[in-house]
């Protein structure tokens, strides 16, 4: 049986994807959640359909994977206690600027305080 990682969608991402991810988009959706749950591809760091790479100018640690490289849609995530957080869903117009999306909704970056759950 494959080992898997702890995935947590906190801020709804899941939902928002169904809600705004074109039809054809949809499969490759559940594909890329499906590598970011596999735990030997963290294992061995090859990540070939999301390609998981972390955002360059961020000073907390911030990681984009793809759902699909063409069209430009992109997940952010970020990894705490060994279990990965989804942020947030980026449409394929604004996949470019990056630092600014992260910006607009820093509150879902920020590191948990001590003492908070």
């Amino acid at each position: 049986m494959a080992r898997t990682s702890t995935l947590l969608d906190a801020w709804g991402v899941i939902y928002q994807a169904e809600k705004t991810l074109p039809t054809e988009l949809k499969i490759g959706f559940l594909e890329s959640l499906a590598e970011l749950e596999d735990h030997e591809c963290h294992r061995t760091r090859k990540f070939p359909t999301t390609r998981l790479h972390r955002v360059v100018g961020y000073k907390e640690p911030v990681y984009r994977a793809d759902i699909d490289k063409i069209s430009g849609w992109r997940l952010h995530l970020q990894y705490d206690d060994g279990q990965i957080h989804l942020k947030d869903i980026i449409e394929g117009q604004k996949h470019d600027d990056v630092l600014p999306q992260i910006q607009a909704k820093k509150i879902r970056y920020q590191p948990k305080q001590p003492g908070s759950k």
